[in-house]
């Protein structure tokens, strides 16, 4: 009953979003490169995450985690580039393949879902989303994107969650 109920939730969700009116978001072409990691993006669709600068100029990240690596020092992998000139991020929800505000994200951290890079933060759409992905995957942790400290991809890369 409960995963009924989950996939209704999910299935009105989606309806919804794709109601509303969507920012256009650019798309990673066929030669973007993750400015962490050099990792070709658009081989990673399911991972996807969108830095969107106020002058339209865009980073894409073969997944979340380069995206927090990037957030807490964005002059070290970007010249130039500083949070007050950030217009938007995205990050692509793991259940949808749909884009999300990553402020607004759930993230599962630990669990046996791997990214492009391995170990990864799982973008999910919702707390109940969150909850139902750490069961079904044996999460760890569930955090917001205010909760990711800089420290915490590092740990990811070696395989540590707390």
């Amino acid at each position: 009953m409960k995963t009924l109920l989950a996939f209704i939730f999910a299935a009105w969700t989606s309806f919804a979003l794709a109601q509303a009116p969507a920012a256009e978001l650019p798309k990673p072409g066929m030669k973007d490169l993750c400015p962490v990691c050099g990792m070709l993006v658009s081989k990673y669709p399911n991972w996807v995450a969108t830095i969107v600068y106020k002058d339209g100029h865009a980073h894409f990240f073969d997944g979340a985690k380069d995206m927090f690596k990037f957030w807490h020092d964005p002059a070290k992998y970007a010249a130039g580039h500083s949070h007050d000139q950030i217009e938007g991020i995205s990050v692509t929800e793991y259940y949808g393949l749909t884009t999300i505000d990553a402020k607004n994200a759930w993230y599962v951290v630990g669990s046996d879902v791997l990214g492009p890079m391995g170990h990864e933060f799982v973008p999910l759409a919702s707390a109940e989303e969150a909850a139902d992905f750490v069961k079904e995957h044996k999460g760890v942790r569930v955090l917001r994107f205010h909760e990711v400290g800089a420290e915490l991809p590092v740990m990811l890369d070696a395989g540590r969650f707390e």
